[in-house]
């Protein structure tokens, strides 16, 4: 499919017709498709695509449960239990190895919870996960403001599961336990973005925002849901302080350049897409847009070039590359 796709674009440069990119007018409202219900609440992309961009761009997975070992319980008589088993001093003296063996079994058996709950590697189960970070909130093993960790984790697991209630739940606890905090808001707003409940998950990123203006996933995603609602000057706002805050992302440089298409700003597309080419010379998807910027320019060859390259980067692109005859359309993948 590949080559074929890529044989028409050969022809079609011979032929000197223009690669095209489909962009629709920037003044119509796209209607859009709500999410798959398997989507779920990432840090980017979770927002209903705007115009042109296909589907919401970031989706999780459940992953199939595995034979892992039991998780220890953590029982609040567990110290006790354990200096009964160890202590080896006389009545009345205290059997201070014993303390410190006991101490240590415990602080183990705490520390494997915690990396169970907040599952940095993502290889525990959803399951796991939820039986982990109820462990470390029933035995209040974390106070305060640290709460907040078990529970967002807790409420990603269960939206994985499929269990939006329980998600919901945990996730309204967080923001009520910590409202100072930026970070339960982003992600509540990340879960209500992919129930298309866009005008709650634009309140939440604002509030995230006001709590934080450095949280660049929260400007993305704000980004995204200005643009579905048709007002790319807003979206155009949020990228560009996104990339003030990292100029180094590779990523938000193209993500910029992507929106430059949709409003037909294809010069300001080129200069965003070879910045993110220049930070990342292995971004597939930046050649591709890049070649798409060129083709609604009217530079075919390099549109060819650029595209074949993102292609033979990233094969999966070709899904956006269309032929009929000698003529060949670009959809653009979403942001």
């Amino acid at each position: 499919m590949r080559q074929l796709i890529l044989w028409h674009l050969s022809i079609l440069l011979l032929a000197g017709m223009a690669v095209r990119a489909q962009v629709p007018d920037s003044n119509q409202q796209s209607p859009g498709n709500p999410p798959a219900d398997s989507a779920t609440p990432p840090d980017t992309g979770a927002a209903k695509s705007p115009p042109g961009t296909g589907t919401p761009s970031v989706t999780v997975t459940s992953q199939k449960p595995r034979n892992e070992p039991t998780l220890p319980k953590l029982a609040p008589d567990k110290f006790t239990k354990c200096y009964a088993t160890q202590n080896t001093a006389d009545p009345g003296q205290l059997d201070w190895l014993g303390i410190r063996i006991c101490q240590m079994e415990l602080a183990r058996d705490t520390r494997i919870v915690v990396d169970k709950c907040i599952n940095r590697d993502r290889k525990s189960a959803p399951p796991v996960v939820i039986q982990a970070c109820t462990e470390l909130l029933d035995r209040n093993t974390m106070e305060g403001h640290e709460r907040i960790y078990p529970l967002l984790n807790r409420a990603k697991a269960y939206f994985v599961q499929g269990d939006r209630q329980r998600a919901l739940e945990d996730f309204n606890t967080a923001v009520k336990i910590a409202p100072k905090y930026a970070k339960p808001y982003y992600y509540r707003g990340v879960f209500y973005a992919t129930q298309t409940d866009l005008d709650a998950a634009l309140q939440d990123f604002d509030t995230a925002l006001s709590l934080n203006h450095k949280l660049v996933p929260a400007l993305r995603q704000r980004a995204i849901i200005h643009l579905t609602q048709n007002n790319p000057s807003g979206a155009l706002a949020d990228f560009s302080e996104a990339v003030r805050l990292q100029p180094k992302s590779a990523a938000l440089w193209s993500d910029r350049g992507h929106l430059r298409i949709l409003i037909r700003d294809y010069d300001g597309a080129l200069k965003d897409e070879a910045e993110a080419i220049r930070l990342d010379p292995k971004l597939a998807r930046a050649y591709f847009l890049r070649g798409a910027a060129l083709g609604d320019l009217g530079d075919s060859a390099n549109a060819v070039s650029d595209i074949r390259t993102a292609v033979d980067m990233d094969p999966s692109l070709d899904h956006y590359v269309s032929t009929q005859g000698k003529t060949a359309s670009i959809a653009l993948p979403p942001l």
